[in-house]
């Protein structure tokens, strides 16, 4: 990765539905190049995909919940029915194995907390916890999915 690499994932980040032709005249190559470069990125993995950012009030799901999980199993099984459990709530837009009192943090999406509860419900349902503590989000104060391109090794 060089230098004009990390300015195009710059741009990618703060829009991709920007033209290849608008970045490439803003990193100083022609269209192609620029194309060629965007292409070797996405199939070695380094953009992994582009989505479009929902905005959740106007879906109705604009109730942000942090779960803290805790579990006294840690067998490759158990593990298997938790990941299956919450990948197949629709409401789970996040899951993170942790380290240190918490073992899993779960970030849901729900209109309220009746619906949280019944998300709640049907995870205790399927998946045995020792402990489930939730926060609900009072307001968000910086939300990016930009990652820091300032750590990169440049070529």
């Amino acid at each position: 990765m060089d230098r004009i690499d990390r300015k195009i994932l710059e741009y990618l980040q703060r829009d991709a539905t920007v033209s290849v032709s608008e970045i490439a005249a803003r990193v100083g190559l022609s269209k192609a190049p620029c194309w060629r470069r965007i292409r070797r990125m996405q199939e070695s993995g380094l953009i992994r995909k582009t989505v479009a950012l929902l905005d959740p009030q106007q879906l109705n799901v604009g109730t942000t919940v942090f779960v803290f999980i805790r579990t006294a199993n840690h067998s490759a099984a158990w593990f298997e029915r938790f990941v299956r459990t919450v990948r197949d709530l629709a409401e789970v837009s996040e899951i993170y194995r942790m380290s240190g009192d918490v073992d899993y943090l779960v970030r849901i999406n729900v209109p309220d907390i009746a619906a949280y509860d019944r998300v709640y419900r049907q995870l205790i349902s399927e998946v045995e916890l020792l402990d489930v503590s939730a926060s609900f989000t009072l307001e968000t104060i910086k939300q990016t999915t930009a990652l820091p391109l300032g750590y990169v090794t440049l070529d």
